[in-house]
């Protein structure tokens, strides 16, 4: 017996309303520019496209004269297709196209989202009697001092300690606090500094503290705090509650959102990088992304062999999938899996080739799973772990942590926002022509 679940007729609606604009969108562009001019818009912008992305792949890999020549074929393709579609008449067509087609996503998407967000589970727990935050005060620009979270925490009956230089070993600091008797450890700095001391936290049973005092906060915005204010996160002393949440594990140690391989991480380990960020990338990345400098990896991830990637970001739960390259949010943190991503661009035909689907699927490996193993042709390899570049000895085992940590955020949050679905054709389908039950 086939089990059945009710579907609001809304959704039907909305599925049926995703395949008539989809469909619309496609007409439109058959009756205006007839079927031969169809055919030449599709060949026009798919030329454009391949030339732009191959044109980018030699811009990125190659330095002086072809460099700029590259880039300024960049900047070029997508206005030539543009002027030879307005030559035609067909830019109104483009952009009814891409209304009726951008309404066709949205109505499928909204059709396809989980009727209830799937919020993590929250722990009623007693407020900590003797937390102990660290607070690292050149973090962020300075934000521990600019929203006197030092202060204030103190009020709220914390031990705080505000790192005084870069020398100070952090984790030695925590577990001093522990064997004193801290019954919470909290940290108001960046995301590595966050994944250290959460590590000793969870290796000793603590809940764990999540101040969003740093840069870019990734690891506060997937526990849905407040990264503007981050003097609101200290509101977990006194009205919070618990979050059981994972940890990424890479040799030994902990990570929070994500590690590294490849380019992204071979840059950062230069010298240069912390005072040129933009200079020191572009100069590396030939021989990074060329394979001419630096070390040829492999990955191993549920039976999968990628050989020579040029970047590899595994993530502690997968990041939505329109972001998986990290860049965004995690909409869970207690999946129980790592997001697995390997990049392999072999040259420009390659690159071209992303337009197609084909392409992408050949270049570009996704998975999800609770293992993966990174090995490369030298003794270390240098690991972007947490936005800290270290120096790791192959192979180099990444594992998933389930419910590991205790995490304890204010009741009142903003919260993460629900992932947006994966749009599938074959769901909205079956929902478009299914009735109420489906």
């Amino acid at each position: 017996m086939v089990e059945t679940v009710d579907v609001p007729s809304s959704r039907h609606w909305l599925a049926r309303l995703a395949f008539v604009t989809a469909a619309a969108a496609v007409l439109l562009v058959l009756a205006v520019a007839g079927l031969r001019g169809s055919l030449g818009l599709l060949l026009v912008g798919g030329i454009g496209s391949a030339i732009g992305l191959a044109a980018a792949w030699w811009f990125l890999t190659h330095r002086g004269v072809l460099r700029w020549v590259a880039g300024a074929v960049v900047v070029l393709a997508p206005l030539v297709v543009a002027v030879l579609f307005a030559r035609a008449n067909l830019i109104w067509v483009v952009v009814a196209f891409g209304l009726l087609w951008s309404a066709a996503v949205a109505a499928g998407r909204r059709a396809l989202a989980p009727e209830h967000d799937e919020t993590p589970v929250e722990y009623e727990t007693p407020p900590p009697r003797r937390p102990y935050l660290i607070m690292n005060p050149r973090s962020g620009g300075g934000k521990v001092e600019r929203f006197d979270l030092a202060e204030r925490a103190r009020a709220l009956g914390a031990e705080v300690y505000v790192l005084d230089g870069p020398a100070v070993d952090v984790a030695a600091v925590a577990r001093q606090a522990v064997r004193d008797g801290a019954d919470l450890l909290g940290v108001a700095g960046g995301d590595g500094t966050q994944a250290l001391v959460a590590g000793i936290a969870a290796e000793h049973g603590l809940p764990f503290l999540v101040i969003s005092a740093g840069t870019r906060n990734h690891f506060a915005l997937d526990l849905g705090l407040d990264r503007e204010d981050p003097s609101t996160c200290l509101d977990a002393l006194t009205d919070g509650v618990e979050l059981r949440i994972d940890l990424g594990l890479i040799g030994d140690r902990t990570f929070v959102n994500n590690a590294s391989f490849g380019a992204y991480a071979a840059i950062v380990q230069s010298p240069a990088y912390r005072d040129d960020k933009v200079g020191t990338t572009l100069n590396l990345l030939p021989e990074v992304l060329t394979g001419e400098h630096g070390t040829h990896l492999r990955l191993d991830v549920d039976g999968v062999t990628v050989t020579g990637p040029q970047a590899v970001l595994i993530s502690n739960n997968p990041y939505t999938a329109d972001d998986v390259a990290g860049l965004g949010e995690r909409p869970r943190l207690d999946g129980g899996t790592l997001g697995v991503l390997a990049v392999s661009v072999r040259g420009a035909a390659d690159a071209a080739a992303l337009i197609s689907e084909r392409g992408r699927t050949r270049a570009v490996t996704v998975r999800n799973t609770a293992e993966a193993v990174v090995d490369a042709d030298t003794p270390t390899v240098p690991v972007g772990v947490d936005g800290e570049s270290i120096l790791m000895p192959t192979p180099v085992r990444c594992a998933i942590r389930p419910g590991a940590l205790r995490v304890r955020v204010p009741r009142h949050r903003p919260g993460v926002r629900p992932a947006r679905p994966e749009l599938d054709w074959t769901r909205l389908r079956r929902l478009a022509l299914t009735n109420r039950r489906s």
